[in-house]
């Protein structure tokens, strides 16, 4: 099945910009999917009022024949190639990767919930994600 993975990106520590980039290529490469869409970059507040470094953002919108667990489990390895330490939770981060939400597809499984259970509360995603729907209309 071929659907639209919609995924964000986010990074606050080091080459912000340079983390997006390596990511937008990396996803780019998969197997089975092609990159249909890429938002505007933004630099957002840390969530929950912590104090860390501010954020760049940005989704990318991904055809693909990978299944939700597939697609989950690159983002993964994109993030460890990119020094990702996956330590205290809302901890700054060089790349952070979330399937934010599919076309066609939900999942609600122990460490995959698509749609993601925080686009409600992330303004900025609500944003790029509305970006990236006008431009494939």
């Amino acid at each position: 099945m071929i659907d639209v993975a919609y995924v964000a990106l986010g990074s606050n520590l080091g080459d912000r910009q340079g983390h997006l980039a390596a990511a937008r290529a990396a996803l780019a490469a998969l197997p089975q999917t092609r990159v249909v869409g890429i938002s505007s970059v933004e630099e957002t507040e840390p969530l929950n009022g912590l104090e860390q470094p501010w954020y760049l953002n940005q989704m990318v919108a991904l055809e693909t024949s990978l299944t939700p667990q597939e697609l989950l489990a690159a983002l993964q390895s994109i993030e460890a190639r990119q020094g990702r330490e996956r330590r205290a939770r809302w901890a700054s981060r060089t790349l952070d990767l979330d399937i934010v939400c599919f076309q066609q597809q939900s999942v609600h499984e122990p460490g995959l919930q698509v749609p993601h259970p925080g686009l409600t509360n992330r303004p900025f995603w609500q944003r790029e994600l509305a970006e990236l729907r006008r431009g494939n209309e």
